[in-house]
């Protein structure tokens, strides 16, 4: 009989709540850029905002999580693959920190408060300057979100090459 623990190599419930929560505001917030491209329609963007705001939170409670929950043992795999992966994911929680900093600091320094769902308002914290709304507005769009589709399709491709290719249930560990 097997004495192995199913669910050994799984991440905890709390990392995998993380992790898919993660994707899906990603995914939210997208879709509402792209919805207020498409109409103009102001409420789009406020939500897309507010959405921005909330991956801000929830990547630094992910953080935390992560710090102190103990992760499941690495799989076997060749150390450049091991490194890729840990820097991938570094990539994306860092970037997935500085893109909603960078929405913030572009709005504020725009002059114009962060409506969070009709709840309340992140007020304008700094002197308004558009230079400073301009740079921040680059960041957010030109360097930002470019960096996060190419890290999210490395960690995309990497989880259907385990899947799919090396045929090593690697995904089973985030389900």
């Amino acid at each position: 009989m097997n004495n192995v623990n199913p669910n050994a190599t799984k991440w905890p419930l709390s990392s995998r709540l993380f992790h898919w929560v993660s994707a899906i505001l990603l995914l939210v917030t997208w879709i509402l850029m792209l919805l207020y491209q498409n109409t103009d329609d102001k409420a789009y963007i406020g939500l897309h905002k507010a959405f921005g705001i909330s991956i801000l939170c929830w990547m630094i409670a992910r953080v935390i999580n992560r710090v102190f929950t103990k992760a499941p043992p690495a799989p076997p795999m060749p150390k450049w693959q091991r490194v890729i992966s840990k820097l991938s994911h570094f990539g994306l929680y860092a970037l997935l920190i500085a893109m909603p900093m960078a929405g913030l600091l572009m709005t504020v320094y725009g002059g114009r408060p962060v409506d969070i769902f009709g709840l309340f308002q992140i007020p304008v914290f700094v002197t308004p300057d558009r230079s400073a709304a301009r740079f921040y507005n680059d960041v957010h769009t030109d360097i930002i979100w470019p960096m996060i589709i190419a890290f999210t399709l490395l960690h995309i491709s990497a989880a259907l090459y385990h899947q799919f290719i090396l045929k090593d249930k690697l995904i089973n560990r985030m389900k």
